[in-house]
């Protein structure tokens, strides 16, 4: 039995499990949530089970009911190819309201949607891909709960070199791949990801069929535009320059299912108050959920990476992106990205619900980490502090050997470093 990895969902569950009837958690699949889920079940019921598909189905189109019986909290599996079942739980919790009832995973928005959103009876956990603390690739030395409590000085070394960070983010945080001890199957699992995200996932999510070479095609592209806020006409371009043609509104559903079954997700755009009049651009900027499938859908490896700095630090971003969302929602925060007219940027702002906030810069290479951070205090003296408050940190991202503060007060960390 493989060894079960500790993720930082796992606390947020049994959290939301002493407060909530049911909990759902959602994300990509082949990203842990069956197994995190089955640390608190004491019952299970795998809805996509060969065996028992054809009769988990009808019983769930004649009496659903039956199919929530079972020691609690009881784990049901991919919930969402019968949708009736989130209905017959909100049920359930409207007669019990006994907490940690139930836990429901899925790997897909369901295309019937339920008849109620469960608001006020379910919790709701968002699961991605493993971070580099979770994969244990982390020395955890700067946490970013820490750096929010205002840390004023931050020390400690990378647990990851060059080379594997590069390979962390070409293998991905998948669990199995993070687990493999061969390094090329673990490379080849998120090959496999891609081959099913591209010939079932996308038609399932929704029962539309689409041609799988277009969404090849489309993911290519889109990988390209990693880190970056392309419009859907650069995308559809981009296609056409590979001899694809493909509308706009079929890209956009092309996009909303890619979405639907969390292969992509974009970082939305931060509104502070300003000090000055500078229009802010409002475009998310385009990212996957893991990078490890930019990687697969360029058809790169660790060797290609690192010959093409260029595109390697727009998916080095991406991996940041990644860990920060995990380490962020671990302390109820949400991350955005900052740009622009006056050409201030950041990549990545977290914020609380406490109004608490921080700015973060990324950088493959420590050497240009002087220069962002003293773009990053620049950018927080245009941010109108009176009423948003001075922020909790500054922090530059970057791939290198140890973790420093700068005269300026900003912290530069590598990526290897960081915990929640």
């Amino acid at each position: 039995m493989a060894k079960y990895f500790s993720r930082v969902a796992d606390d947020l569950l049994v959290s939301m499990l002493k407060r909530k009837s049911a909990v759902q958690i959602k994300g990509p699949k082949w990203c842990g949530k069956t197994e995190t889920a089955k640390q608190q079940a004491s019952s299970v019921l795998y809805m996509q089970d060969p065996d028992t598909y054809t009769r988990n189905m009808t019983t769930a189109e004649l009496k659903p009911s039956l199919l929530l019986e079972g020691d609690t909290p009881r784990l049901i599996d991919e919930w969402q190819v019968a949708p009736v079942l989130w209905d017959a739980v909100r049920f359930a919790v409207d007669k019990d309201s006994t907490r940690g009832r139930f836990i429901l995973t899925g790997s897909a928005v369901p295309g019937e949607k339920p008849l109620h959103s469960g608001t006020g009876r379910f919790a709701f956990l968002r699961m991605r891909p493993m971070s580099l603390f979770e994969s244990k690739e982390s020395s955890a030395e700067v946490s970013l709960k820490s750096l929010f409590d205002e840390m004023s000085e931050v020390n400690g070394t990378a647990a990851l070199g060059l080379e594997d960070t590069v390979h962390a983010l070409a293998r991905g945080g998948w669990p199995e791949a993070v687990i493999s001890q061969d390094r090329e199957n673990a490379l080849s699992i998120v090959a496999d990801y891609l081959n099913a995200v591209c010939t079932e996932d996308i038609s399932r999510a929704d029962g539309v069929s689409r041609n799988p070479e277009k969404v090849f095609g489309l993911l290519r592209s889109y990988a390209r535009c990693s880190a970056s806020q392309a419009a859907d006409t650069t995308l559809q371009q981009d296609m056409i320059s590979t001899g694809q043609s493909i509308s706009l509104p079929t890209l956009a559903s092309y996009l909303d299912a890619l979405t639907d079954i969390f292969v992509v997700e974009t970082l939305s755009a931060w509104h502070p108050r300003l000090r000055s009049k500078t229009v802010i651009r409002t475009s998310p900027t385009r990212h996957f959920v893991d990078p490890s499938i930019a990687v697969a859908a360029l058809g790169a490896n660790q060797a290609s990476l690192l010959r093409d700095p260029e595109t390697l630090g727009l998916l080095f971003e991406s991996l940041c992106v990644r860990d920060l969302r995990t380490y962020c929602e671990a302390l109820g925060g949400n991350v955005f990205h900052y740009r622009d007219r006056a050409g201030f940027e950041a990549d990545a702002v977290l914020t609380l619900p406490d109004g608490r906030w921080g700015l973060v810069e990324v950088k493959l290479s420590s050497v240009a980490a002087s220069q962002a951070a003293d773009n990053l205090v620049k950018l927080s003296e245009r941010i109108d502090q009176i009423n948003l408050g001075k922020p909790a940190f500054l922090m530059v991202l970057t791939t290198g050997d140890y973790a420093i503060t700068l005269p300026n007060g900003v912290h530069v960390v590598p990526l290897s470093c960081m915990a929640p």
